[in-house]
């Protein structure tokens, strides 16, 4: 039982595949000028559009204006492939439909970037898909920096600006149901081990306070409170809590009196609550 599911009005399940020989023999023709090899052309390949489409699902952009764009990028590719140089038609193809995805996301996009930026960058993305018609693979940034006549810097840096931003939430990896997100490959530049070996040493040095005062210590440097904010929740005043933070201080200091790094700690819990 085939499923259908449509797309632009195209059932998905009837899709045509064409053989190797099929395609090299549509593509020689269209390089003839045949105008029915390349309407057979477009239609044999629209299931690799669908499988390259896929990974922009997150993006949210309706799945047809993303369908209509890769077959701008198909189209593109069936028009300056070069059959002599014997590389695979879907080599070929799939990076220009992710690239004219990339550019409708771009333009698309509300994060806006500088005109002039814009225009290197596009300059940049058009002098790589002439490369790529004339010798049948990606350029390198210098060689597309040496044919813009700039620095790799300046092509780069335009580059990346018109990136379009990744979800946190994007799933990069997923079986059986356990997808694995963007976040969770994000390392955490805070949790340094000497900052882990600090908090452990601040629990330790307040265990012999209240429960109010380890609440009040937790807010301000673990959770990163205000004073303000810690006043507002014991419901205290913010002058009445400076002065108990001095008491607690006071406290911490002469209970903690002789234990190893007394002083550090200290430092650490003034620093926090005042």
């Amino acid at each position: 039982m085939q499923l259908k599911v449509e797309i632009c009005g195209v059932n998905t399940a009837t899709l045509a595949v064409l053989t190797a020989e099929e395609m090299d023999t549509l593509l020689r023709r269209v390089k003839e000028g045949d105008k029915a090899a390349r309407e057979k052309l477009i239609s044999g390949n629209l299931r690799l559009v669908l499988s390259t489409i896929q990974r922009f699902g997150g993006r949210g952009e309706p799945v047809d204006d993303l369908f209509q764009v890769g077959c701008v990028g198909l189209i593109k590719a069936i028009d300056n492939f070069n059959v002599d140089l014997g590389v695979r038609f879907s080599t070929y193809a799939v990076p220009m439909i992710i690239g004219e995805i990339r550019r409708y996301l771009r333009d698309n996009s509300v994060i806006r970037v500088s005109r002039s930026m814009r225009d290197t960058a596009y300059r940049a993305l058009q002098v790589k898909e002439e490369f790529m018609r004339e010798h049948q693979r990606e350029p390198t940034i210098t060689e597309i920096a040496d044919a813009l006549g700039m620095k790799k810097a300046e092509v780069v840096f335009a580059l990346d600006a018109i990136l379009d931003p990744v979800s946190l939430f994007e799933p990069v990896w997923g079986e059986e149901g356990d997808a694995l997100c963007v976040m969770d490959q994000v390392g955490d530049t805070k949790n340094t081990d000497d900052q882990w070996l600090e908090h452990i040493a601040i629990k330790e040095a307040i265990g012999d306070l209240s429960e109010r005062e380890q609440k009040i210590v937790r807010m301000r440097f673990f959770e990163g409170r205000t004073q303000m904010e810690v006043a507002k929740e014991i419901h205290v005043s913010a002058n009445e809590m400076t002065q108990r933070a001095r008491e607690l201080e006071v406290r911490f200091c002469r209970n903690r009196s002789g234990h190893r790094g007394e002083y550090e700690v200290t430092y650490y819990i003034r620093w926090q609550l005042c």
